[in-house]
């Protein structure tokens, strides 16, 4: 089932084609066949600039969460034999910070959408009936309209391709490795199951997880997640300064 044939999403693509068509047809005197992924860079920077209120609220969020530690703990502690009793309590205490579990998932969310659009306006060889010419755009040589994995097993890799994919892969491999040595939480106190050696690893590898998934999408789409994800840690790094995490107390010898 093709959802994009439902008439308001169908208007929807054509009205992001037509205007990423638009931008490219400004950028192309500046970057020629590489117009398409200028507009695509430039359309993640105005994303993100309008997510940076969001990115403030994020970063007290995670302040907020880790001062709250040490009360989740000792609420864990006293009611680890009731669930339902441990639910409630921890329920009220975020509500009594005005915060929530789930406070600084919203750039993510925010994000979806655009990610969404961006992979099916590069897989499309229509659009509304009309030919997709941001098909014939490439950077430095790789379509924008093919992802890694279709033109290794389709036979079709260019040496600019993989070339192009392997920088940027790179570039996300880098930014994960920084986010998780500079940014991964402090272990919990206590015998708890995210201090398991199976659980770090599985949280250490979510940091890789944007990597992968570039792989298998577009090329205009892993350009998104690239500079979505560099910006993402320079805002990170940057709101850090403001809001810093509280210090582990340390017990005295």
């Amino acid at each position: 089932m093709d959802i994009f044939a439902f008439p308001p999403l169908t208007a929807l693509l054509d009205a992001a084609y037509g205007a990423l068509a638009w931008l490219a047809s400004l950028l192309e005197p500046l970057a020629g066949a590489s117009a398409a992924a200028l507009a695509v860079v430039l359309v993640t920077l105005l994303v993100r600039a309008l997510l940076i209120p969001v990115g403030f609220s994020q970063a007290r969020a995670e302040q907020t969460r880790a001062r709250l530690a040490p009360k989740l703990r000792e609420l864990q502690r006293r009611h680890k034999k009731n669930p339902e009793r441990l639910q409630k309590e921890m329920l009220e205490l975020y509500r009594s910070e005005n915060t929530s579990p789930f406070a600084g998932m919203l750039p993510v969310l925010a994000q979806a959408p655009v990610v969404g659009l961006l992979y099916t306006l590069f897989i499309r060889p229509e659009i509304a009936g009309h030919p997709n010419d941001l098909l014939t755009h490439d950077l430095f040589g790789a379509p924008l309209g093919t992802s890694l994995v279709s033109s290794v097993f389709g036979g079709t890799a260019s040496p600019s391709t993989l070339l192009v994919f392997g920088v940027l892969i790179v570039i996300m491999l880098v930014v994960a490795d920084i986010t998780r040595r500079v940014f991964t939480p402090a272990p919990v106190e206590g015998d708890s199951p995210l201090n398991s050696p199976t659980m770090l690893r599985v949280t250490s590898a979510l940091h890789y997880l944007t990597a992968v998934f570039a792989v298998f999408v577009p090329l205009a789409a892993a350009l998104y997640l690239t500079v979505t994800v560099v910006w993402t840690l320079v805002q990170r790094a940057l709101l850090r300064r403001r809001y810093p995490l509280p210090v582990p107390a340390t017990v005295a010898a």
